[in-house]
C-alpha cells in the first residue's frame, strides 16, 4: 500500500503569539508538526505496518520544515518531499494546487492529513486537494480500517458517530482520537539525519505561477482584546433587567 501524508509545520501550541509590524513575530519561536497531522502520520505508519508498502510525506515551507520531516523519517516514513520555493507559498488555494501537481505523478492508495492546522484553522486544503485529484474525501476521522480496496471510516458527527465506506484511492483527514502518535526512537532519529529529503521548486513542477497565485489577502492582523472583568448587577429583578438592556445597548452595542 502506498500512502501519502500531507504535513504542515506550525507554531508550538505552548508559544505566546506576538505581533510585530503587522506580522506574527517568529523570533525565537519553536515550531512543531501540526498536532492534527501527527495523527495522520501515525495512521500512515500503522497502515504500512499492517499492509506493507511505502509512506511519503510532503510539506510546503522554508528550510526549517526539514526538522519536522525528519521526525517522520525517524518513525518510519520512507520518503520526504519539501517544497521550499517561496514562489510556491500562498493560501489554501495555492497550497492545494502545488500539492496536486506533485501527487498526480505519484502512485498512491490513500492520502492522509490533519483535519485542520492549529495556526490558520481553515480546514480547506484537504478538500481542495481531493477535488484537484478527483478523489473522494472523508474528514475528521476517529477510526480508519482498510478492507479489500475499501476504507471504512468513523467520524464525529455532532456528538454521534458516522460510518462511511469509500473505495480507494481516498483522502482522509485525522481528528483527535484516531490514534496515539508515537515518539521517535534514538536510533530512528540518528538514521533520519542521514536520509535524503527531496526539494522541489516551481521549475521542477513546470507550474504556471500566475494560475496558482493566492486568491486571498490578509489586510490586518491583531491579537484579541484583553478580557475585561464582568459586571454583577444588583437590586430588584426588574431594575436589573432594565440596567442589563441599557448596558447591552450603550456599552456592548449589541441591541
Amino acid at each position: 500500500m502506498n500512502i501519502i501524508v500531507i504535513l504542515k509545520q506550525t507554531f508550538d501550541t505552548e508559544e505566546k503569539i506576538s505581533i510585530k509590524d503587522g506580522q506574527i513575530n517568529e523570533s525565537g519561536v519553536k515550531y512543531i508538526i501540526n498536532p492534527y497531522d501527527e495523527y495522520a502520520l501515525e495512521e500512515a505508519i500503522q497502515l504500512k505496518e499492517q499492509f506493507g508498502g511505502e509512506v511519503t510525506v510532503i510539506s510546503i515551507g522554508p528550510d526549517r520544515v526539514e526538522s519536522s520531516l525528519r521526525v517522520g523519517l525517524a518513525i518510519g516514513v520512507d520518503k520526504a518531499i519539501l517544497v521550499d520555493d517561496e514562489s510556491l507559498f500562498g493560501d489554501e488555494f495555492t497550497t492545494s494546487k502545488v500539492l496536486a501537481a506533485i501527487i498526480k505523478d505519484l502512485s498512491y492508495d490513500i492520502i492522509l492529513g490533519g483535519n485542520m492546522s492549529v495556526d490558520n484553522g481553515s480546514g480547506q486544503v484537504a478538500q481542495r486537494l481531493a477535488e484537484e485529484l478527483d478523489i473522494a474525501h472523508v474528514g475528521t476521522a476517529t477510526s480508519l480500517k482498510i478492507n479489500e480496496g475499501e476504507a471504512i471510516v468513523e467520524r464525529d458527527a455532532e456528538g454521534n458517530t458516522e460510518i462511511i465506506k469509500a473505495p480507494l484511492p481516498l483522502l482522509v483527514t485525522a481528528q483527535q482520537g484516531l490514534n496515539e502518535p508515537r515518539y521517535p526512537s534514538l536510533p530512528g532519529i540518528m538514521k533520519a539525519k542521514k536520509k535524503p529529503i527531496e526539494h522541489i521548486s516551481a521549475t521542477d513542477l513546470g507550474i504556471n505561477l500566475e494560475e496558482i497565485k493566492q486568491q486571498t489577502m490578509v489586510t490586518d492582523l491583531f491579537l484579541p482584546p484583553t478580557k475585561q472583568a464582568g459586571k454583577i448587577l444588583a437590586g430588584e429583578i426588574t431594575d436589573q433587567a432594565k440596567e442589563l438592556v441599557q448596558l447591552l445597548r450603550v456599552e456592548a452595542k449589541v441591541i
